[in-house]
């Protein structure tokens, strides 16, 4: 048995808890909030995963000392743009030897670093001992023992192959690569053209727009993952077309829904409000554009997403602006 910490008591930390509480791990999870760590140590995270047991060997406390003391490898789960600031309080506990895993899906404002980049810049983790966990992982599927896989990358194969190890179960299934760049890419991006995907299904478009979307939505991921040195193949997996089809679909995914009640006419704000939560894309689609801009890739629907949601601009002029666009080869 292994000690794993867990920092972040969200759906997606709470859900992989729980698949590592099923592979037979002693499972440490940190949250901010006291009430939400009594409910996780009474078997619950009614906040996030309402109506769900939590497994056997899941505890939670809000002290990081105390969550990290022992464990063998430490995942981090919380909103990407809060990664900077926590690991600056979090970095003494990473120690020498942790392996330190990922599962967030964002690029950072400002620096536009992907979130392997903040952990190895801030808390000084050598790059071999960072692996990142993406894939088609929607947490209300994964808390109820619904098959799925995803893809556990890291430059150090040997270090992907024990964070697999830690989380195999028999409803999860992990895969292990060595490129990091197209991992991340592939989940912050989709996040983005799963808002565009939204804004379609709240305009009342059908199956074919979507399909448009998430097709030209993957030829843009794509070409950004190849610019920055990623496995153009990474992009037919798991980290790629697996979770862009999954977050683009599904009413659980955060930002579909929150693309829909834009479609539909509410503002961001407004969104936000009913919803108290902001989807992932909704930060990163800015930091996404800046990335793609500097390195002179086109990225036409994550371009009109930031549009929409920086801008004011409506839903309606984004789908008009996109196919306005002149004409190229299908490749391109």
């Amino acid at each position: 048995m292994s000690h794993i910490a867990v920092f972040g008591a969200g759906s997606w930390g709470t859900a992989f808890a729980t698949i590592l509480a099923h592979g037979g791990n002693d499972v440490r999870v940190w949250g901010r909030r006291p009430e939400l760590v009594a409910q996780i140590n009474s078997g619950v995270n009614e906040d996030y995963l309402p109506g769900v047991e939590l497994p056997p060997g899941i505890s939670a406390s809000t002290d990081p000392g105390e969550v990290t003391d022992g464990a063998e490898m430490v995942i981090l789960s919380v909103p990407s743009q809060s990664l900077r600031t926590n690991l600056a309080d979090w970095a003494p506990l990473l120690g020498d030897d942790k392996i330190v895993v990922s599962l967030m899906k964002g690029i950072e404002l400002g620096t536009t670093k992907r979130m392997s980049e903040v952990i190895h810049e801030v808390a000084g983790v050598p790059i071999e001992r960072i692996a990142v966990v993406s894939g088609p992982n929607l947490s209300k599927e994964i808390v109820r023992r619904q098959p799925a896989a995803s893809v556990v990358a890291c430059p150090d194969l040997a270090a992907a192959d024990k964070v697999a190890a830690a989380c195999s179960t028999d409803f999860f299934r992990p895969y292990t690569s060595t490129d990091v760049i197209g991992a991340e890419l592939g989940g912050a991006v989709k996040n983005v053209i799963a808002l565009a995907v939204g804004m379609a299904a709240g305009l009342g478009f059908g199956d074919n727009t979507k399909a448009t979307i998430i097709t030209r939505g993957l030829a843009e991921t794509t070409r950004l993952a190849m610019a920055l040195g990623a496995d153009p193949r990474t992009m037919s997996g798991l980290a790629g077309v697996g979770d862009l089809i999954a977050t683009c679909m599904s009413p659980l995914s955060r930002n579909h829904s929150f693309g829909v009640k834009l479609g539909e006419g509410m503002s961001v704000a407004e969104v936000t409000e009913q919803t108290k939560q902001t989807a992932e894309g909704v930060k990163s689609c800015a930091s996404i554009l800046d990335l793609a801009r500097a390195h002179g890739v086109d990225v036409p629907i994550t371009e009109q997403v930031n549009r929409v949601v920086h801008e004011g601009v409506s839903p309606q002029d984004m789908v008009g602006v996109l196919l306005a666009r002149a004409r190229k080869h299908e490749a391109e």
